[in-house]
């Protein structure tokens, strides 16, 4: 499999496809700059400088374009590259693609030109990871601590935990093979230098949960009965006419969601249908509340909403009690229509936009107070495992050191540690998880 990613030459388009002012077909591989020489105006391109010529098609001008030569192993993947810059449009994109292929390309698959970076050594498996995460950042936040693992903050951290492992491992080996040369280290040496790097490790780790939400975002789920004012709240959030509002009972039926950027973080609004039991609702009707009990469990964050002016029914009681024990805002709506109020619940009119900046506020609470830190690493859940694996096989090094064990044991765990922390920047990994890692790219990165 490594192999064939070796040898073959790839091609992709690099851009989104659509119209627009520049698309960019890429080429990597040995036989890259062969394959331009056929299709490119110019020949015999020399690395490092920009070209302005014609693609070629059976002699025939195809379009104008800009090619830019890179020669291994200065390229994003380390082997030899071409972009080619042409005009943006469907056709003409693929129409160029179509020419590197029957020149001698083929088609890349998802995240082969980053793949081929990392099994080139342009970056390690983290720094691979942080180019995905910066692709699906959603907030400035968010890309902004993914820039910081693209440029390698987490792979020094890293390496400078493992090579304390290493030489941890190598002061007891040392001692296990040479008695008569090398003196064991103290058993009190072991336990400081064990405990330090789990003090390490566990820093790391207390931003996982961070790194979960930052990457994943929240859900905010509008949950209530018909006609309470959930899509008219929903409109009012995003600032646009996203959803259908009428006074027809039941005119959401299925579920509509979108994205906010609160201080940072990823927040996605779901608008639900209302919920009621009634023996005349049609199916359509009742699959859509069926979805709307199910967000609502999986919510983060729950907006309950119910209409002032016809209080708090006991159908409104029902769903309240469905979102106790979550993160939950009590929103009354239609504040304008009576005089009924409710301290417990922030009071708001869409229709005049009463306490409107109120809620909102809260809602920004709700979302910051999901036990986030400040983040210093930003992990995923296969780095965060891996890590989760170091510090317990350290721990049970560090167990047997506190029984003085024999070292030679000792040093199976502390093997086992250096082992797992590898796989955290791609020292040690396996084929399954590098093509799931790469398959979450899309193609042409």
């Amino acid at each position: 499999m490594i192999n064939q990613y070796m040898t073959d030459t790839i091609t992709a388009i690099a851009t989104p496809i659509g119209n627009g002012g520049v698309s960019i077909v890429r080429l990597s591989g040995a036989n890259a700059f062969n394959i331009i020489d056929k299709m490119f105006s110019s020949h015999n391109l020399t690395a490092g400088k920009i070209y302005h010529g014609w693609v070629m098609e059976n002699g025939e001008k195809l379009d104008e374009v800009i090619v830019l030569p890179f020669k291994a192993p200065n390229s994003y993947t380390g082997e030899d590259v071409i972009e080619i810059q042409c005009h943006g449009g469907v056709y003409i994109t693929n129409k160029i693609l179509d020419l590197t292929i029957q020149n001698g390309a083929r088609h890349a698959e998802k995240g082969e030109y980053t793949k081929r970076a990392f099994l080139n050594h342009k970056m390690d498996l983290s720094q691979a990871e942080a180019v995905l995460d910066l692709i699906h950042a959603r907030t400035e936040k968010f890309a902004v601590t993914s820039a910081k693992n693209l440029f390698g903050k987490l792979s020094l951290e890293v390496g400078k935990i493992r090579q304390e492992i290493v030489d941890l491992l190598s002061r007891i080996i040392a001692a296990v093979d040479f008695p008569e040369d090398v003196a064991e280290p103290e058993y009190s040496y072991l336990e400081e230098t064990i405990e330090d790097i789990i003090c390490k490790i566990n820093h790391i780790l207390s931003f996982s949960k961070s790194s979960n939400v930052f990457r994943q975002g929240i859900k905010i789920v509008l949950a209530g009965r018909p006609n309470v004012g959930k899509s008219s709240l929903f409109n009012a959030l995003l600032n646009l006419e996203r959803a259908i509002v009428t006074d027809i009972a039941g005119t959401t039926r299925d579920v509509i969601q979108e994205t906010l950027d609160i201080d940072g973080i990823a927040a996605t609004i779901i608008d639900t249908a209302g919920i009621r039991d009634d023996k005349n609702i049609n199916k359509v009707e009742a699959i859509g509340i069926d979805y709307s009990k199910k967000y609502v469990q999986e919510a983060d964050v729950v907006l309950f909403l119910y209409d002032l002016n016809d209080g708090f029914t006991q159908e409104d009681k029902e769903i309240f009690d469905s979102v106790q024990g979550k993160s939950f805002i009590k929103v009354g709506t239609k504040c304008d229509l009576t005089q009924n109020k409710d301290e417990d619940a922030v009071c708001i009119s869409l229709k005049t936009g009463e306490n409107l900046d109120i809620l909102k506020q809260k809602i920004k609470s709700a979302v910051m107070s999901q036990n986030l830190t400040e983040v210093e690493f930003v992990t995923n859940q296969r780095q965060q495992k891996a890590l989760e694996e170091t510090k317990n096989s350290l721990i049970n090094a560090l167990i047997a050191t506190q029984n003085n064990e024999i070292q030679d044991l000792i040093s199976i765990d502390v093997k086992s540690a250096l082992m797992f922390i590898s796989e955290v920047s791609g020292e040690v990994i396996t084929d399954d998880i590098l093509n799931n890692i790469f398959d979450n790219f899309c193609i042409g990165k």
